[in-house]
C-alpha cells in the first residue's frame, strides 16, 4: 500500500505532465485534469485491482471508464505512470496518428483505454453494462466510472441513473467530479442542478459526499468506504468536491482553464509550482 507521500509525489508528477502536454500542442483541458488528478491517482495507485497485461474484457479485475473524456491529459499520465504503456509517449498527445488523441479512442488498441468517450453522458451507460457482465459472469470485481458534475445536465445519465438501481448494479461505483464548472460559465449559471446527492438517493442510489476531493487521505477514505458499500442491492455514487485547476494557482477558482493551454511563462510557473518527483517524460 503506498504511502500518503508517495501518492501525493505521484500526483505532483502528474500536475507537470498535464501542463507539458497541453502546453506543447497548444490544445487540450488543463482544469478539469488537475481538478481529478488525486482522485485518479488513488483509484489507480491505491483502491482498484488491475493488471497492466491489458485485454478489453478485464476478467476477474476491477475496471473503470472515463465518461468525461475531454480530461485524457490526467487519464493518459495516471495510465502510463501505472505501467498500462511508456511514459515517453506522453509526448504524442494530440498528434497526428498517435494513440494519445485529444478524447480516448480504441481503434489504436492503447491499454487501458475500454471506450473512445467525448461525447458526455454515455459512460454510466457503459459502465453499468460492464457491471451486469461481471455479474453474469460470476466476477466478484467492481467497475468504477468517473463523470463531470456539468455532464449531469445530459439525460442519458439518468436514464442510466435509474436503470441501474431498478436492475440493482451493486457492483458499480459511479465518482462524480463536483467542482461547480463547466467550460462556459458556473454549473449554477449554465443549468442548476440543485442537489445532487437527494437526486441520486430519490433514483434508489447510495451517496457519499467526499468534501475534500483533492486531498488524498479523504478520497482514499471515502473509496474505501464506497467499496465496503457495494454488494447491497444499490449503485454507489461518490460526490467529489473538487476545484478545476488544482495545484496550480493561476488555473483555480474559475472555468476559464477548462479548455486553454499554458503559454511558454505560465508552463514556467506551473512547472515551479510541483517540482519534479518521478521523472519527465
Amino acid at each position: 500500500m503506498p504511502t500518503t507521500q508517495e501518492l501525493q509525489d505521484f500526483a505532483q508528477q502528474v500536475r507537470r505532465d498535464i501542463v507539458r502536454m497541453v502546453h506543447a500542442v497548444k490544445s487540450g483541458h488543463p482544469g478539469g485534469s488537475l481538478g481529478c488528478n488525486e482522485f485518479l491517482t488513488v483509484l489507480y495507485q491505491d483502491i482498484m485491482e488491475y493488471s497492466t497485461d491489458f485485454d478489453m474484457n478485464g476478467t476477474n479485475e476491477d475496471v473503470f471508464f472515463l465518461s468525461n473524456g475531454h480530461i485524457s491529459p490526467v487519464f493518459y499520465s495516471v495510465l502510463a505512470r501505472s505501467g498500462f504503456f511508456p511514459v515517453e509517449e506522453l509526448a504524442t498527445f494530440r498528434k497526428l496518428n498517435t494513440r494519445l488523441q485529444g478524447h480516448p479512442t480504441t481503434h489504436e488498441g492503447l491499454p487501458g483505454i475500454r471506450m473512445a468517450s467525448g461525447s458526455l453522458g454515455q459512460g454510466m451507460s457503459n459502465a453499468i453494462g460492464a457491471a451486469q457482465a461481471k455479474k453474469l459472469n460470476n466476477d466478484s470485481k467492481l467497475v468504477y466510472s468517473l463523470h463531470g458534475d456539468g455532464e449531469l445536465q445530459e439525460g442519458q445519465i439518468w436514464e442510466a441513473a435509474m436503470y441501474a438501481a431498478g436492475k440493482n448494479v451493486d457492483n458499480y461505483i459511479a465518482a462524480i467530479d463536483y467542482n461547480g464548472q463547466q467550460i462556459d460559465g458556473s454549473t449554477d449559471h449554465v443549468m442548476p442542478m440543485g442537489d445532487l446527492k437527494a437526486k441520486f438517493e430519490a433514483f434508489g442510489w447510495i451517496v457519499l459526499d467526499v468534501e475534500k476531493g483533492n486531498d488524498i487521505e479523504s478520497i482514499q477514505k471515502g473509496m474505501a468506504e464506497a467499496k465496503s458499500l457495494t454488494g447491497n442491492g444499490k449503485p454507489v455514487c461518490v460526490l467529489l468536491h473538487t476545484e478545476m485547476g488544482n495545484g496550480i494557482d493561476f488555473m483555480m477558482y474559475t472555468h476559464t482553464w477548462h479548455g486553454k493551454p499554458p503559454s511558454d511563462e505560465q508552463l514556467a510557473d506551473a512547472l515551479n509550482q510541483n517540482p519534479e518527483t518521478l521523472g519527465d517524460y
